[in-house]
């Protein structure tokens, strides 16, 4: 059985056959991501997790993305805290910084709600999901933006400042190097990797995939989105996580059936209210 540990299920208008399709492939739980599409929707995921019944177990999380992170204001953080204390809720996030895209808020911005959000999810005892993305592949004006920032570097000063290590985590879609993979592990984060380890340029994906403890690694499908190969550029969704599984279980000599082992036990290491 396999753990989907980023899926933004609100995304899909036919949830239901979607749900039949990734119980059909052996997917046991899935995390639901509640960002929506900003503050107004965040709730959606847990939504989702408390309505739904049987297989898959759907869990939720709660968070504002730092694309909406100039809405993070004090009433929106303050419903975040009251979605984030239902028991359905395991995680905060995904939060971050993103210096990706030309439309996203600025640096100052975007890390004033980043630690907002880290206050909530320290108080509450819940692990942080990350998004980080950095400007450098962006277009030139978003590297004009943002200038010589790197979100990474950004990202891991403020988990230093801000962040107990006990308190833990999941470095989402990880797609750092393995100077991140390997920093992000000793800031006590496990590493999820998505459909985009199956791409041919993710070279620096697999190497921190090869590299990171067993007992550290997750996967994810991130769908909509990334989907895996051989369904690059299609619509991706939970169903579809046992194309990465097996990739990362072959880059590290395990059969599919012990990765989903391990996957699974991670998760539930991690998140130990989803144990059942």
């Amino acid at each position: 059985m396999l753990i989907d540990s980023h899926a933004h299920l609100d995304s899909f208008d036919d949830l239901e056959a979607v749900l039949a399709r990734a119980r059909d492939e052996n997917v046991s739980t899935i995390l639901a991501i509640g960002i929506g599409e900003g503050p107004d929707t965040m709730h959606q995921a847990l939504a989702i997790a408390k309505s739904h019944t049987g297989a898959p177990e759907i869990y939720a999380s709660v968070g504002i993305h730092p694309q909406e992170a100039h809405q993070a204001t004090a009433e929106a953080l303050v419903d975040l805290a009251r979605i984030a204390a239902d028991p359905k809720i395991v995680a905060i996030g995904e939060i971050g910084l993103d210096y990706y895209h030309l439309a996203n808020p600025d640096i100052a911005t975007q890390q004033a709600a980043f630690i907002a959000q880290l206050r909530i999810a320290n108080e509450l005892r819940k692990p942080i999901l990350i998004h980080c993305r950095t400007s450098e592949l962006a277009r030139p004006e978003a590297k004009a933006k943002y200038g010589d920032a790197d979100a990474w570097e950004d990202l891991l000063t403020l988990l230093d400042e801000h962040w107990p290590v006990s308190n833990g985590g999941i470095m989402h879609c990880f797609s750092g190097t393995l100077d991140h993979a390997e920093r992000s592990l000793a800031a006590g984060f496990y590493l999820s990797f998505a459909g985009n380890l199956t791409y041919p340029k993710s070279d620096d994906i697999r190497t921190a995939a090869t590299y990171a403890p067993l007992d550290r690694i997750l996967v994810e499908t991130d769908c909509p989105f990334l989907a895996p190969i051989p369904y690059r550029g299609q619509r991706n969704e939970p169903a579809l996580v046992t194309h990465t599984a097996g990739l990362l279980a072959n880059l590290r000599g395990l059969m599919p059936e012990a990765l989903a082992e391990l996957t699974t036990a991670n998760f539930h290491r991690l998140f130990p209210s989803t144990m059942r």
